[in-house]
Order: structure tokens, then C-alpha cells, then sequence
């Protein structure tokens, strides 16, 4: 769904989705998402395919995964070749004895493609199995029917041309040569290419990508499991991190928390080009926007029994070719009306019009602000309106840790 300002809802269409948000295709600012079948979200697996819609909220493509596989949920990016990022998950039969497993086992691999939009041809194909081994796994090894000891969950562009990946089970990131697929550096688990401490220690992230001032930003769920004492941290945590590649050192620039929120799955940050950071807690269904320096602006949660892969803040412009849906309510007096136009971002008022048929319409009443019926799934805001996020110049960092 698409909500304004100040969290009203805006277009609403029900479904199994995620990873939905603003990109740019073609020059164009569109819509993007995965849809597929949930059977096995629990486990993180849900399979199925990518769409792309345009401003008037009309399907531009649909992108498969190739080599006989289907896309999985955690991310669809395109690139700036027009290209998709795509993300996938396959059961491979391996040897897992070094987790306490049989030689024959069954690991899930986890792999990226990134796939031509117009043709489907799949471009580039990296799998985890062939650089990263199963003992790199933090989950211990169950008698299931695979074991997911990667769990890739984003994939991004770096500034080079290279990928930044994040592997939750491995409690790791990782930048990938583009062209030969091999491991440039890791950052995080058993074999970490940079020394970590306290504070730069990650667990179970998710989200991770170069940032417009060249550090690295993520969730940090710090959270592994249900059971408390696994937790190494008491919240979540927006995280930004500078990550040396020359020296392989890491420090924490700057982190934003929420009181309480600890979240063991999903959740991402957004950087916005006025510099604000929006954060989404995943499994805890709640989003915040902060500034730079991380004063929140707007604090938002779902009220329904219910969470969110991630939360973006976009620009946007819906203009739908579909007409308003009108309802009238008979009672005392004069007849009321009501009008939705789903995804219709520009109205700001409404005039009904009345007569024997459509050649014969006249005014009735005065023109009428639009106003906003709350919608059944409610949320509630707590704080400050949120600010415009149109770009802005802002100055680079120190990189002292905010208070």
C-alpha cells in the first residue's frame, strides 16, 4: 500500500507481496514488487515472480527467473543498465558433515541473477555453495528438509560496479566481483575480512548498500531467534557503517533505535536524498523516519496483527486510468456520496453531479476538499509530520557515534 504524509492511505491492493517500491525503469519512475505464493514464507522461501507498473498503475513487465528457477522474495532491484537484480533459493544435495550433518544432506543455495527485463536472459549467476562454505552457517543444523546456512537477502550495486550482498545465517556482508563472482571482501561471521567489536558487530542483517556519502548502511537486527538469550543486543538498529577497504577497518558512523523494537526478521534502511534515514523494523510492524542526526519525524506502526518486509519513502504520482468508485448513503434528509479513486494522488476536491443521465449533469452542492475515511487496516501515528524528502545539499559526516 501507498500512504501519504500524514499515514493516510493512498492505493491499497491486497495480495502476497513484498519488497515493494519506487524505482526507476526506462527513465521512468515506476512501482516495483515481488508477488508469489506465501505457502513457505515462515521459512523464508516464498517463490514467484516481478512486476514493474507505470504511473497510470498499468503492468510495464513481469521478470522471471531463469535457468529453471523462481525468483524469491528478498529482493528485486534494477540497475542502471535496465537490468534486474533478482534473488533466488535452490536445494543442493552437499556434504554437511562439518555442521553434524549426513554426507548426502540437502543445503539451500543461495543465488543471484541478474536478468535482461525485455528478453529474460539471465546475464550473471552466483551461487553461494561455489564461494561460501556451509560451516560459515551460525543456525545449527536440524534434521529438516535443507539447510539454509546462507540466506541471502539483499543484493545491491556498489560505487564500482561490483555487489554488496547480505547474508543473514551467516551474520555477514560481502562484496562480489561483478565479473568473476569472487568474494572481495566479508564483513561479519566466523572468517570476517575486518576486525569487529561491540559495536560493529552484526547479527541476522538485512538491507546492506553503499550510501550517497560512501559508507555502508543496514539493518542490524541483533536478534537471531525468539529466545531472548541469544539476543546480542536488547534493540535493532539502523546501522551506518565506514568501512575502510584499504586499512579493513569498520566504525560506526551513526545509529538509529527505537525503544523496545527488536526485530529477529526482516527490516531495512533507507537513505533519502534530503539526508533523513528511514528505517523499517521488519517483524515489528512499525516504521520511523529520522533526520540525519536522528531526531524522529514520523513514527508509525500497523496496528493489525501483521509486519512489513520493508518501508520506503518515495515521490510519487499515481494517476489511474480506472474511474473513482462512488458509494451513496440514504437516511434523513439529503442523500450523502462518497468517492474513492484508488492511487489518484493529485485530487484535492470533489463535485458531485446529478441528473436524468450522462448528457444531463449538473452541479449539486458546493466543490468539497477531499477529505480520508481511515482505512480498515488502521495505523497509529505518534509523532511529528513528516518532512519533504526532495534532495537537499547536506555535508558529510564525522564519523563520531550519535549519542
Amino acid at each position: 500500500m501507498i500512504l501519504d504524509d500524514n499515514g493516510e492511505l493512498v492505493w491499497f491492493d491486497p495480495g502476497e507481496t513484498a519488497d515493494f517500491r519506487v524505482q526507476e525503469y526506462q527513465g521512468k519512475p515506476v512501482m516495483t514488487w515481488w508477488q508469489g505464493d506465501f505457502d513457505t514464507i515462515l521459512a523464508g522461501f516464498a517463490n514467484g515472480a516481478f512486476q514493474i507498473m507505470d504511473e497510470n498503475y498499468e503492468t510495464v513487465a513481469s521478470v522471471a527467473a531463469g535457468n529453471g528457477y523462481r525468483g524469491n522474495l528478498h529482493e528485486f532491484l534494477i540497475t542502471s543498465d535496465d537490468t534486474a537484480l533478482i534473488t533466488v533459493y535452490g536445494p543442493v544435495v552437499t556434504d554437511l558433515t562439518s555442521v553434524g550433518g549426513p554426507t548426502d544432506g540437502v543445503a539451500m543455495d543461495s543465488v543471484i541473477q541478474e536478468v535482461d527485463i525485455v528478453t529474460g536472459e539471465v546475464l550473471f549467476e552466483w551461487h553461494s555453495l561455489d564461494h561460501v562454505g556451509v560451516d560459515q552457517g551460525q543456525t545449527p543444523f536440524t534434521e529438516r528438509s535443507s539447510y539454509d546456512y546462507f540466506h541471502i537477502n539483499s543484493v545491491k550495486e556498489d560505487d564500482d560496479g561490483n555487489l554488496l550482498i547480505s547474508a543473514r545465517n551467516t551474520f555477514a556482508i560481502y562484496k562480489i566481483d561483478r565479473e568473476t563472482g569472487e568474494v572481495v571482501w566479508q564483513l561479519g561471521g566466523p572468517e570476517s575480512d575486518f576486525p569487529l567489536d561491540e559495536e560493529t558487530t552484526i547479527t541476522a542483517q538485512h538491507d546492506a548498500q553503499r550510501t550517497s556519502d560512501g559508507y555502508i548502511s543496514l539493518f542490524d537486527n541483533a536478534s537471531f531467534s525468539p529466545d531472548p538469550s541469544t539476543n546480542v543486543r536488547d534493540q535493532s538498529r539502523g546501522l551506518i557503517l565506514d568501512v575502510n577497504e584499504e586499512d579493513m577497518t569498520v566504525e560506526v558512523v551513526r545509529e538509529y533505535e527505537h525503544d523496545g523494537y527488536l526485530s529477529p526478521t526482516p527490516g531495512n534502511v533507507q537513505e533519502l536524498p534530503n539526508g533523513n534515514v528511514m528505517v523499517g523494523w521488519g517483524s515489528t510492524p512499525a516504521f520511523t523516519e529520522f533526520t540525519k542526526d536522528g531526531e524522529v519525524l514520523f513514527d508509525a506502526g500497523i496496528t493489525a496483527r501483521n509486519s512489513s518486509y520493508r518501508v520506503y519513502r518515495h515521490v510519487w504520482e499515481g494517476m489511474p486510468q480506472t474511474n473513482p468508485n462512488i458509494g451513496v448513503q440514504s437516511g434523513p434528509g439529503s442523500p450523502t456520496a462518497y468517492a474513492s479513486w484508488n492511487g489518484a494522488t493529485r485530487v484535492e476536491s470533489w463535485q458531485v453531479l446529478s441528473g436524468p443521465d450522462a448528457d444531463s449533469l449538473e452541479p449539486v452542492g458546493d466543490t468539497v476538499a477531499r477529505t480520508v475515511s481511515k482505512p480498515g487496516c488502521r495505523f497509529r501515528t505518534r509523532t511529528l509530520s513528516w518532512q519533504s524528502q526532495r534532495s537537499t545539499k547536506t555535508e558529510r559526516p564525522s564519523a563520531a557515534r550519535r549519542p
